[in-house]
């Protein structure tokens, strides 16, 4: 393994770390993403089924563009690796991060009609690299569909630049970004906008609205 992939382990290894302290990876859910090489792309990948609340030498695997081992190796990627192969084909994305929270399922169903809810005047907005005043950002919300190359195509649809997020109604949240530490950033803005907004319906017995 070159030095530049260990050190895109590595990243990925801490950021797995970090997410599992949070509790963000109930059931062996969730599955994160990292760039190693740009022609032809090849990445690291959560392995399917693996506790990642633990650290092993087992929990990533090197995947290439079209999602299948680049190694012989005995691990299976993770279900949802398409919707990463989307990202790195679409993007420049060097990182793409999935979770299922409970705040990002709740989000989701609340606005999942609209298929979008968007966040307006908060200053975390600025984790996402957005530092005008009264900045607005808005997450689009696809349905849940078991077929996974379905999925992945109604994903694709979505894919808008080299940073973003979808939502995946009932399921969780997939952010990409242009390397580890920008992602996991954004994820966890994310995260804070729909625990702070769903808190705040509780407190003030509001309704859902699409504009927040």
């Amino acid at each position: 393994m070159s030095i530049m992939a260990q050190q895109r382990l590595h990243e990925l290894a801490d950021i797995k770390d970090e997410l599992a302290e949070r509790d963000w990876f109930f059931g062996t859910s969730g599955n994160l993403a990292i760039k190693v090489d740009q022609n032809p792309t090849t990445f690291f990948v959560s392995a399917s089924g693996k506790d990642k609340r633990k650290r092993t030498n087992e929990d990533f695997l090197l995947v290439d563009q079209y999602g299948k081992p680049a190694e012989d190796t005995h691990l299976k990627p993770s279900a949802e690796t398409l919707l990463h192969v989307k990202i790195y084909d679409l993007t420049n994305a060097g990182c793409s991060l999935h979770v299922h929270t409970i705040d990002n399922n709740v989000i989701s169903e609340l606005y999942g009609d609209e298929g979008v809810i968007s966040f307006k005047g908060q200053e975390i907005i600025k984790a996402l690299g957005i530092w005008e005043e009264d900045a607005e950002i808005t997450v689009p919300i696809i349905p849940n569909y078991a077929d996974i190359p379905t999925l992945a195509e109604e994903f694709s649809h979505h894919i808008k630049g080299d940073q973003g997020a979808i939502l995946i109604r009932n399921h969780g949240i997939t952010v990409w970004g242009k390397n580890a530490f920008e992602t996991k950033k954004a994820l966890e803005a994310y995260e804070f906008l729909f625990s702070y907004h769903i808190k705040l319906l509780s407190l003030k017995g509001l309704k859902p609205k699409v504009h927040l």
